[in-house]
């Protein structure tokens, strides 16, 4: 017990020098990745997780376009009109490169999933769905899929630079008890190891996508959760501001490789 007090005052040391060291790290790697150097995770795989992404019979991320295939056709509701009734297929290539987008009815920048809520809320008169919900992952990879290997093109509307920018911030900002920040593993320390893995440079260009660990489909916020508990962080709420804000931001970041949902990770 007489050594608690120098203990403590170890531990102080030890964190605060922890806390500054990651905050110079992030400021140094909040610089980003040159376009030319931007590597999808795909190149990171294994052959044989590759082999399943590239063959639509074998790649399981495949059922949950089915099933949004499906939805996209059906009306929500009876007298509802369907996603179909209003939109082609052609009409929505590329779109899905294109989110976070702005909506000017809100005022505020949405991410895929926000604008499928708002279309049902406003045009077929439909509930929002569950984030992370069956439903909604599925016809978010629907639409990703139609855009599959078109190039992420985030906007270039003014409108969205404060978001844009606030998600910049949160990547490269210290979070949780490690005092990490993202930019410090995918941009200062990507193609280095971690445990048995290798770290990716953190592109969104898959999502949703089936992961391995998961034996599911996930969106990028579920990713931003796993993240963030790693960092013993506190998770953002679903569908935040800061979501839709770091998100608008790794978009940017990952442009111009092209949309690969839904992908296959370890």
């Amino acid at each position: 017990m007489s050594h608690t007090p120098g203990l403590r005052a170890t531990i102080r040391r030890t964190t605060a020098g922890l806390a500054l060291a990651a905050a110079l790290l992030g400021a140094a790697a909040a610089q980003g990745i040159p376009p030319a150097e931007r590597r999808s995770g795909f190149d990171q795989m294994a052959p044989e997780t590759r082999a399943m992404q590239a063959d639509d019979t074998a790649n399981p991320g495949m059922l949950w376009v089915q099933d949004g295939a499906e939805l996209f056709a059906r009306p929500p509701a009876p007298g509802a009109p369907a996603c179909a009734g209003c939109h082609s297929e052609s009409s929505l290539r590329g779109t899905a490169a294109r989110y976070p987008a702005w909506d000017a009815a809100d005022a505020r920048p949405v991410d895929l999933e926000g604008r499928i809520d708002l279309c049902r809320t406003r045009h077929q008169g439909a509930t929002p769905l569950q984030r992370e919900g069956r439903d909604l992952l599925a016809l978010t990879a629907y639409l990703a899929n139609l855009s599959r290997g078109q190039p992420l093109a985030p906007p270039a509307d003014p409108r969205l630079a404060p978001a844009r920018d606030a998600g910049r911030t949160l990547f490269a900002t210290p979070m949780g008890q490690l005092g990490f920040s993202c930019a410090a593993c995918h941009d200062a320390h990507w193609g280095r190891r971690l445990g048995a893995a290798t770290i990716p440079q953190g592109h969104p260009n898959g999502y949703p996508l089936y992961r391995l660990e998961w034996q599911d489909l996930g969106s990028l916020e579920r990713r931003l959760r796993n993240c963030l508990a790693g960092m013993r962080a506190e998770p953002f709420t679903p569908g935040s501001a800061e979501v839709v804000a770091l998100t608008l931001y790794l978009i940017q970041r990952a442009a111009p490789l092209t949309l690969e949902s839904p992908a296959v990770r370890p």
